[in-house]
């Protein structure tokens, strides 16, 4: 696996592949960050704006539904990671 960008690009919607995508390799500390901040009980909007750079105050539904796609991904990744790895 290639070294996860610190800040790159984001899709409006993430992946929904059901194996493992080069968008999500490069948005694994993205992932890890929407899924700390969903333990952490962090406002989806304040997550989209710092996480997703995007202004959910200027463009709600594309905020939401880019918050809400990669949350989903994210779970998904760590839900099939899990089960995909090798017995040591």
């Amino acid at each position: 696996m290639l070294k996860p960008q610190l800040d790159p690009h984001f899709a409006d919607d993430a992946p929904t592949s059901s194996a493992l995508t080069g968008y999500d390799e490069d948005h694994m500390l993205t992932y890890i960050r929407l899924l700390d901040a969903s333990a952490d009980g962090a406002d989806w909007r304040e997550v989209a704006h710092t996480v997703l750079h995007i202004d959910p105050e200027q463009e709600p539904e594309r905020a939401f539904r880019a918050w809400a796609t990669h949350l989903a991904r994210a779970r998904w990744i760590t839900r099939n990671a899990a089960s995909r790895r090798s017995p040591r």
